[in-house]
């Protein structure tokens, strides 16, 4: 109750997490993910306090009550895990624990021998009225036990352990006393199917094989690599009109094929594709030959258009037109894409940005219904964030398990509001994170309240516009370690088809683009070279499918190490404990002492532990918590260690 015109109450609930920024928009999470869900309870006085975190899944009529336990300096948590995708309701309660408070002080009194028969009858009394509020078959031995605390004819001593027996404090644990009874209710928090979390995607463009009918063959490879999503390139016709030749250059040949990002021509826009790739006959066989070996395709979603898309005949006043009337194309300063239109997203007239936001989201629900459900959305940031509000909210309603991975290598703040207001996955600077102070303060950001409250990071070694950091000329122990530091840092990654080639030719020593990229032209690859990388990939990506740890996101730990190109960090979920140590320097050998934290790890200081390297199949036993480890990139630049204690 608030009286007196104030409007705070005894009890204090405030930061609850997890949250955004803004609060205006739901926090994420992942079915089966370990959520957090905490929050700073305090109160003036000493008095003990109890609270708890109620949730239920939105349409569900019965709550969940989850107890929790405070961490220290007045922060409370307790973990929950959303059993299915949709919308997850949270309250929170906290309440003056008296019994709790009553048993500390009684317990205080009787060690300092005072003596306490008002404190039993006090006792007594609140035994009797929370007896009234514990669930009916546990009030008879709450009942007993204030019968106890009023019986003079029993010790004092037994008197008071019946107040304190473990099955009366845990009846009584959690239950709300309505007296000083507060509650929040925090924003609600968007639970996505698994995926959004955890994935491992691989890029390939059908061109380069022969279309849907030569990718369909390629997916075996891809499956068979540990890969689940396979994720295309633009599959629409591409323009004519500046068409760009082969490495970005103005002259296109007859036999170009120029950039697919360029969309539309003559022969459609966003929802047809190109004639040279199939009919959407055959892309619906593709994605269908893809489920049946486990994997999911991703398309890409590029709101932009070549200069024959119909869009730019149909609707010019969707498009940004210079002074002399003629329609802007795409810059990036320095680059030029003389080949693409950007679309104005904000029209002057209402009607026509109605229309358009509607023309893009129809283009979606036209994929949708040829059964796509994840899609990589091309430079989201140069888009109004009101659009994407608006739209993703629409997408996800009519299909909550669409998933929406957003290609923004911009501002870190509007990397973070893209993830806000919606995007599932987010990609990230990990691509220019390369030293070891560098990746451990990154991660650390990415890994932890506030930004995994609702950012999701996907990282890419390399993509098809970029290839940077050692991978620039870079040997295959550059590209082990890149992946491998992809792979098992975050839940998600993904890499660019050519990285198990070691394709490292940069455009030049400025350019981060490739040399002879594939986006300008057809690329045709010995994918059976004994020296690719498929089987060592393939066991990256087994070990991170049979350990759970590497699923998850936020229990990613950092452990202390002396030599600066030595990386060690663990990831935990129950009894899985895995131990990464990656060597960063690709050119030579380096040898380090650990300094593992036992507590991070789950276990008592001095606890032996078997190490079995899931890279090698070698195993060690380790006695003390700083072990010796050498790394050769040679032979392996890293360890991939799963920990139990010794036998």
């Amino acid at each position: 109750m608030v009286a007196l015109g104030v409007v705070i109450g005894r009890v204090v609930i405030q930061d609850v997490r997890p949250r955004t920024p803004t609060g205006a928009f739901p926090a994420k999470a992942a079915v089966g993910e370990p959520v957090t869900v905490s929050a700073d309870v305090f109160r003036d006085g000493h008095d003990v306090l109890g609270a708890r975190a109620r949730w239920r899944m939105q349409g569900e009529r019965r709550w969940n009550d989850v107890p929790m336990r405070e961490t220290g300096n007045d922060r409370w948590e307790a973990v929950v895990r959303p059993p299915a995708a949709g919308i997850l309701q949270l309250v929170l309660e906290a309440w003056t624990d008296r019994l709790a408070t009553w048993r500390r002080d009684i317990t205080v009194k009787r060690q300092a021998g005072q003596d306490v028969e008002v404190e039993l009858e006090e006792g007594a009394r609140l035994l009797d009225e929370a007896a009234t509020r514990a669930p009916k078959r546990d009030r008879s031995k709450v009942d007993a036990a204030a019968a106890t605390a009023r019986d003079a004819t029993q010790p004092v001593a037994r008197r008071v352990a019946g107040a304190l027996e473990a099955d009366v404090v845990e009846i009584m644990t959690g239950t709300p006393d309505p007296r000083d009874l507060t509650r929040v209710t925090p924003p609600p928090i968007r639970v996505d199917r698994r995926r959004a979390l955890s994935s491992a995607w691989y890029e390939l463009f059908p061109r380069s094989e022969g279309g849907f009918e030569g990718a369909a063959k390629r997916l075996r490879a891809v499956a068979e690599m540990g890969f689940d999503v396979v994720y295309l390139p633009p599959i629409h016709p591409i323009g004519h009109t500046a068409r760009k030749g082969r490495d970005n250059t103005l002259d296109a040949g007859p036999d170009d094929p120029g950039s697919p990002w360029a969309i539309g021509s003559e022969e459609g826009g966003h929802t047809a594709v190109h004639p040279e790739l199939g009919t959407i006959e055959d892309f619906e066989r593709f994605v269908a030959d893809a489920e049946g070996l486990g994997l999911e395709v991703a398309l890409d979603y590029a709101l932009q258009c070549s200069p024959d898309h119909p869009w730019v005949r149909e609707h010019p006043e969707w498009f940004h037109h210079r002074p002399d009337g003629s329609i802007k194309y795409a810059e990036n300063p320095p680059k030029k894409y003389q080949d693409i239109y950007p679309i104005n997203f904000w029209p002057d007239d209402d009607g026509d940005r109605v229309a358009l936001w509607e023309a893009c989201r129809d283009v979606l629900e036209f994929w949708i219904g040829h059964g796509i459900r994840l899609f990589r959305v091309d430079n989201p940031h140069t888009k109004p964030l009101a659009f994407w509000e608006w739209m993703l909210g629409e997408v996800k309603e009519a299909h909550p398990d669409a998933l929406f991975l957003a290609e923004a290598f911009t501002r870190p703040k509007m990397m973070a509001k893209l993830a806000e207001v919606g995007f599932s996955q987010s990609y990230t600077y990990f691509t220019w994170r390369t030293e070891k102070r560098e990746l451990a303060e990154y991660l650390t950001e990415l890994t932890s309240p506030p930004l995994a409250d609702y950012m999701r990071p996907n990282f890419w070694p390399n993509t098809p516009d970029i290839l940077g950091g050692p991978l620039r000329g870079g040997t295959p122990a550059a590209f082990k370690i890149r992946l491998l530091l992809a792979a098992t840092l975050v839940p998600s990654y993904g890499i660019y088809s050519g990285y198990e080639l070691c394709e490292n030719e940069p455009a030049s020593e400025v350019n981060e683009e490739y040399l002879r990229s594939e986006k300008f032209e057809i690329k045709h690859r010995d994918w059976g070279r004994a020296d690719s990388l498929a089987p060592w990939i393939a066991r990256v990506n087994d070990i991170r499918r049979r350990h759970p740890a590497f699923a998850e996101l936020r229990n990613l730990r950092f452990h202390a190490s002396r030599n600066d190109r030595v990386l060690a960090y663990s990831k935990t979920t129950g009894d899985d404990v895995v131990l990464v140590v990656v060597n960063l320097d690709p050119t030579q050998p380096h040898q380090d002492t650990l300094d593992l934290d036992m507590g991070v790890l789950g276990w008592p200081w001095g606890t032996p532990l078997d190490a079995h390297d899931e890279l090698t199949g070698e195993s060690y036993t380790w006695r003390t918590s700083t072990p010796y480890v050498r790394l050769d990139p040679a032979r392996e630049p890293a360890h991939v260690f799963h920990l139990r204690p010794a036998k």
